[in-house]
Parts: structure tokens; sequence; C-alpha cells
């Protein structure tokens, strides 16, 4: 399914557990925890950065991993360990000046409703939990699951929104 976005759209962001990751944690034997990504969703952030869209991550863990993408694209709006996410994102768009038509939020599970409540723009990676579209009204549903492509799906959108190509 086509997703149903804007030129308007300033900034994206986006959960992690779930969005950008399968929702899976791998655990060794000395308890250290790893996480799966995407190449694929990691493209999708540089690409929406060159369109000159903003990006940030509001996330309910603390993980180095968010580090790498506050290090490796310059990133500010980077926030773990939170658990009122939209008390973060209405602090964000206050920051930016950004109305509710030009931030696309991006979630999987119910503690991101807050979040979805602020905004125009909502998306669910494909494994979503299914309460969501009952809690959620205008919720979009990517083609593409959590950690396999679903930051990319709305990068690819927004990008050749930009370009006119769609």
């Amino acid at each position: 399914m086509k997703l149903n976005l804007s030129k308007d759209i300033k900034m994206v962001i986006s959960d992690f557990d779930g969005v950008f990751t399968d929702g899976s944690i791998y655990i060794s034997e000395k308890r250290e925890v790893q996480k799966k990504l995407n190449f694929k969703d990691i493209m999708g952030v540089s690409m929406l950065l060159k369109a000159g869209v903003n990006f940030g991550i509001i996330s309910g863990e603390k993980s180095e991993i968010l580090n790498y993408f506050k290090d490796k694209f310059n990133i500010e709006e980077i926030h773990g360990g939170i658990r009122q996410k939209g008390i973060v994102l209405e602090e964000i768009m206050k920051k930016y000046n950004l109305k509710s038509n030009e931030v696309l939020y991006i979630g999987d599970d119910i503690n991101d409703i807050s979040a979805f409540e602020l905004v125009e723009y909502r998306i669910a990676p494909k494994n979503l939990n299914p309460i969501l579209p009952f809690k959620v009204q205008n919720l979009q549903i990517s083609d593409f699951y959590g950690g396999n492509g679903a930051i990319r799906d709305i990068a690819d959108t927004l990008v050749y929104l930009e370009q006119d190509v769609l």
C-alpha cells in the first residue's frame, strides 16, 4: 500500500525497538544485549537527512545503538529511556516550531499512542501491536516489518514526493 504523506513533513520521529528492529533481542551468556538492524533502514535515515527532513528517535529503552545514530548522522534528537514519548515529542515540536502536519511519527506499540496523538502523519510497521488501529485514528500501516524496511518505506515515499516522482 502506498503511504499517504505530504511534502509539508519537515521531521520524522521514530520509536526504535519494533521499528528499526524486529522487536527481538539477543542476550549472550555474558548478558550482553544485541539487536539486529537492517541497512535499508539506516540508508533510509541517510536519505531523509540528505533530502532536508529532520530525523529523531524517541525510545523507551536506553541503548548504545542509539548513540550510533547520533554519531553517524549527527542527529541531535536522540532520546532513550523515555516512558512518556508524547511529552518529549511535544518538546521537540516546540523547539523546532513544528505543527502537527509537519511531523510524522512511526511506532509499533501502545507506548507510542501519546506521540501518535500529537501528529497528523502516523505510521506503524507491519508488525505493529494489533490493538493500535483501534486506539489510533488515521494510522497508516507500512507494507514492511520493523527491522526490515519500514523506515526505508517512509524515506522512499518522502524523497520521491520531493522529487515529484510519485
